[in-house]
């Protein structure tokens, strides 16, 4: 569904068009859960007939994480789709050791992303000089 929309939308700000593009999956186990859900609910009645099949982004999302050489997650906030995350890496042998953030993530999560961006800076080399014309 959500390549579908990045398709329609065909709008290369829209991070779903990138996304349907590259052919790459964004999974929304909780697609009905907000006001697209209303909307569908609402298209409903006037043109019946859509399904929607949730399951096969549940069994994506577990078997990205079961045949996974590594998996984490960050978690800001909570609801349905943390839910999924988190039991699709309970399938999962655990060889390392978990750690547990309980912040502020207005705060917290700006600085995790300046800190792993910084470790890699080497990686994102910048330009120097005026851009060619």
């Amino acid at each position: 569904m959500i390549a579908r929309l990045g398709k329609e939308i065909d709008n290369p700000e829209s991070i779903c068009y990138w996304a349907q593009k590259n052919k790459i999956p964004v999974l929304s186990p909780a697609l009905t859960d907000g006001s697209l859900g209303d909307m569908i609910f609402f298209h409903s009645y006037k043109r019946p007939g859509l399904v929607l099949d949730i399951v096969e982004d549940l069994r994506l999302i577990n078997t990205q994480a079961i045949f996974a050489h590594k998996s984490g997650m960050i978690i800001l906030g909570g609801g349905l789709v943390k839910h999924h995350i988190a039991n699709a890496n309970l399938m999962v042998r655990v060889v390392g050791r978990g750690l547990g953030v309980y912040a502020d993530a207005s705060l917290v999560f700006p600085l995790l992303v300046a800190e792993t961006f910084a470790r890699s800076a080497d990686a994102f080399p910048v330009p120097t000089g005026t851009p060619e014309a």
